[in-house]
């Protein structure tokens, strides 16, 4: 059965993508605030936290930053990888949908704190954006809602073809780019 995890802070067409997935077989884990929204609309879903048997910590801070996401992410298929996995209970993840903390918007608001600009720099989603993206060869990478209908009409169909799984890591890259970028750009003139 594959394996989706779900880590969006827009959460635009997130439940019917969700819905999508469960109806093709697929298990959903997700963390914080997205676990919560689907769980109120009836989405069978399992808790980060609950998945890796750590808890969040730092009020939030660390979410998916764990062994048991990174490693079902980068994980090769090869016998000696999927077994290393499964030996600690744990499993490939297949694809990844994640959009990031708003940065960018939260620079723009007039009066913004310092403290309130550091608060929204995103470093799990980033962190899961590159792994998935690195290993797109395996795992797809949904980093932009609006690319949720295309990948789930490809699962229908059968597959998600290698060329869009590494058009969607070039655009996770391009993604991360510009959110360090601008992180990087805020802090140096701060």
């Amino acid at each position: 059965m594959p394996i989706a995890i779900l880590s969006v802070y827009d959460k635009t067409g997130i439940i019917e993508f969700a819905e999508g997935l469960t109806s093709l077989g697929w298990t959903l884990l997700a963390s914080g605030g997205t676990a919560k929204l689907l769980r109120e609309n009836n989405i069978e879903v399992t808790e980060v936290s609950d998945y890796t048997k750590s808890p969040e910590l730092l009020g939030g801070r660390v979410k998916t930053l764990h062994p048991a996401i990174h490693g079902g992410l980068l994980a090769r298929p090869t016998d000696a990888d999927h077994k290393e996995l499964l030996d600690q209970n744990w499993d490939y993840i297949d694809l990844v949908a994640v959009n990031l903390y708003p940065f960018e918007a939260t620079i723009a608001k007039a009066n913004v704190t310092y403290e309130d600009v550091i608060e929204n720099i995103d470093i799990g989603g980033v962190t899961l954006i590159r792994a998935a993206a690195k290993n797109h060869e395996r795992v797809t990478l949904i980093c932009d809602p609006s690319d949720y209908n295309e990948i789930l009409s490809a699962l229908q169909n059968g597959k998600i073809p290698f060329a869009v799984r590494k058009q969607l890591a070039v655009k996770g890259f391009r993604t991360t780019a510009h959110y360090d970028a601008m992180i990087s750009g805020y802090l140096k003139n701060v």
